[in-house]
This record gives structure tokens, C-alpha cells and sequence, in this order.
């Protein structure tokens, strides 16, 4: 089986974190991808020696990634809420597409207000 993919343009690259007395890391890198009139950030995590291959990378690089899902159960204690956490681990990638310029969104103008109907929101 194949490991999925994923094409976004780099929006930020964070340094390497390390954890605990083994030292591992880990780094994030955020992708966008253009969805309709939204942008969507998608965090992926660099993990070990992976972290490094973030390097070479730039903001505004378009990249494909392979990517695997990992999901984790926590609960503080008996009595706690028991959470879940889905993260994306990048297993590799390459550039597909240099980005000519790299742009900010601007904060958008007020609009009227919007009817009922009308508020339509991305989720």
C-alpha cells in the first residue's frame, strides 16, 4: 500500500524541537492549499532525522509529501475527559514548483451583514 500524498505551497518552517533525556525531535512545517475562498494550513511534522530535510526548503516552495497518519488516545486520570490527537507525519517530499512570491494574507474589509442564508461557513 502506498502512503498518500499531499501538494501545498510552504507557509512556515518552525526550528527543530528536541524532547526528553533520548533527545527526540521533532520540526513542523505549515502547507496551504487553496480551497474554494479559503486557505487551508495543514501542520505536517519532520520526525528524527527527517528534520534536517527541512533545510533546503523556503517559504513559498510548493512541495508533494508523503505523509502517514497517526492518531493517540490521552486521559489525565479515571475521572478525566479523554482526548484524541491526530498528527501527520511527513515520510518524504520533494519540490514540485518554485512559488514566484510569497504573499500575506490581508485582512479582509468589513462587510455588511449577512442574512441567515447567507453565512455559509467552511465547516
Amino acid at each position: 500500500m502506498t502512503e498518500p500524498t499531499l501538494t501545498g505551497n510552504v507557509y512556515t518552517i518552525e526550528e527543530t524541537q528536541t524532547y526528553g533525556q533520548k533527545g527526540f525531535r521533532k520540526r513542523l512545517i505549515v502547507l496551504t492549499q487553496k480551497r474554494g475562498q479559503y486557505v487551508n494550513y495543514i501542520p505536517l511534522e519532520l520526525i528524527g532525522d527527517a528534520c534536517e530535510a527541512a533545510d533546503e526548503l523556503e517559504r513559498g516552495d510548493q512541495i508533494c509529501a508523503q505523509y502517514r497518519l497517526s492518531g493517540r488516545r490521552w486521559q489525565r486520570d479515571e475521572a478525566s475527559e479523554v482526548r484524541y490527537f491526530l498528527s501527520a507525519e511527513a515520510r518524504s517530499f520533494e519540490r514540485t514548483e518554485l512559488a514566484a512570491q510569497v504573499t500575506t494574507p490581508v485582512p479582509a474589509q468589513p462587510q455588511p451583514a449577512a442574512s441567515a442564508e447567507q453565512q455559509d461557513v467552511p465547516f
